[in-house]
């Protein structure tokens, strides 16, 4: 990369948003909407959702679990939900493994639906564009940043900044204090999402459904049928008839933010993949004559970077159903610990349910990197320790909490007051107008809808 003083400048902006997954979408459309004139949110793809549509096809998070489900996700995602629901590319899928009602979408068609909230808030989007620096001024504040496109080397400058990237990478390149998933504890397992058609999947109920999978898998294992790197994994039907979709493959022991490791991953998910589709067509009724029709974009990461932030959400806080005054959402996902287990076969997810069906606060301040600011992190590089992020990375959670890093980062600029001295109560106010849920609501009915508006609740 040649000297920054060299790069030539390419836009000025007054929120710029690093990553365009469902956090960094939710934080452009919010700040644009709650007032910054010149919002730019860089991506380093050619579409914009991150996991919601390069390898996942429902959203976890805006439900609870339990047998009477409360909503607690609200504003900017239930926009995105209403828009699929439209265009009768959404279905709720019962509650399964404990982790709540989810919201199942057509993921070819979020990518449209995320061009066309972003373009109608007046986003401007830049594609195939990718971060490579940021620059600070002497006193380590970030004023821009870096970064490669098929133009070369740009320069965008910006008076406040969202990292929203998934691995904390602008946090990263400003040098910003950031645990790495590895470091303290074993990093979550890396996926591979893979999709399948043509399959009968009446004949796959009728035999058994998801328990007679289970134990066609354990067989498969035990017996060295089928070289299958573990004994669990799901599959779910798709917003497409005939299709299913899965979260089988499993890969450990990765570092990544390590290109090379994350090479290594890439490849050993999909040879993990066609290893499934062999199982599924040879063991599994209603397998018969289905094959993969796609893999994921690339494979699906849990964890990397999370940062130091003002405060560290703690397995404490969500077990403990924590109460705060700075809350900017709610999240009642159970604690989903994806791990590798010592013997590589048996079951590898750990589990903690909130008790009670209830929702813990997250507070703003774990959105605020420790000291800054000028920036803010959404999505699954926020601040919060290992256990405590395994409930709250659920996409409801994670675009919620962009949403509030985006309103938080116009009334900054609006107050002309740092990240950690915006005035809480008019970001609360100003999240309350936009329908986000601060409160934990009445239940609603949700489990086993098929109509997502007779169950939004409010």
């Amino acid at each position: 990369m040649p000297p920054t003083d060299r790069v030539p400048l390419f836009a000025t902006a007054d929120v710029l948003v690093v990553g365009g997954g469902s956090a960094g979408c939710c934080a452009a459309i919010a700040a644009r909407e709650a007032g910054a004139e010149r919002v730019i949110l860089i991506e380093r793809h050619g579409f914009a959702g991150g996991s919601s549509t390069q390898m996942l096809d429902t959203f976890y998070g805006f439900f609870t679990p339990g047998e009477r489900p409360r909503k607690v996700v609200g504003g900017l995602p239930d926009r995105v939900v209403d828009a699929l629901d439209a265009a009768g590319a959404v279905f709720l899928r019962p509650n399964t493994y404990g982790a709540g009602t989810g919201v199942n979408y057509n993921p070819e068609r979020l990518k449209l639906v995320w061009d066309q909230l972003l373009e109608a808030a007046g986003v401007r989007v830049l594609l195939h564009c990718t971060l490579v620096d940021a620059e600070r001024d002497p006193a380590g504040r970030i004023t821009g940043v870096v970064v490669f496109t098929k133009r070369g080397f740009l320069r965008i400058a910006a008076r406040r900044f969202v990292d929203a990237s998934g691995d904390a990478d602008l946090c990263h390149w400003a040098e910003v204090p950031y645990e790495r998933a590895g470091d303290l504890e074993p990093a979550q397992t890396l996926t591979t999402t893979f999709r399948m058609s043509n399959v009968d999947l009446d004949a796959y109920e009728a035999a058994g459904g998801k328990k007679m999978l289970a134990q066609k898998m354990a067989e498969a294992v035990d017996s060295g049928s089928h070289p299958l790197p573990r004994k669990a994994g799901s599959l779910h039907r798709m917003n497409a008839l005939g299709c299913i979709s899965t979260v089988a493959v499993r890969v450990a022991d990765v570092d990544a933010t390590d290109f090379e490791q994350l090479t290594a991953a890439e490849r050993e998910g999909r040879r993990q993949a066609f290893i499934f589709e062999k199982f599924f067509r040879d063991c599994v009724p209603g397998f018969t004559a289905s094959n993969i029709i796609g893999l994921s974009h690339q494979i699906g990461v849990r964890e990397t970077r999370r940062v130091y932030g003002e405060y560290r959400l703690t397995k404490d806080d969500c077990l403990g159903v924590a109460r705060f005054d700075d809350r900017i959402a709610l999240c009642g996902a159970p604690i989903e610990d994806h791990r590798a287990a010592p013997d590589g076969k048996s079951e590898e997810t750990v589990w903690g349910y909130i008790p009670g069906g209830e929702a813990y606060d997250v507070p703003y301040r774990t959105l605020v990197p420790r000291g800054r600011d000028e920036l803010w992190v959404a999505g699954r590089c926020f601040s919060a320790t290992h256990d405590a992020h395994a409930s709250c990375r659920s996409m409801g959670q994670t675009m919620a909490l962009g949403q509030a890093a985006g309103a938080a980062a116009a009334l900054s600029l609006a107050e002309n007051c740092g990240a950690r001295e915006v005035p809480v109560g008019k970001l609360q106010d100003r999240l309350r107008a936009g329908g986000a849920v601060l409160e934990t609501p009445e239940r609603v009915a949700a489990t086993g809808a098929d109509d997502w508006r007779k169950n939004r609740g409010s």
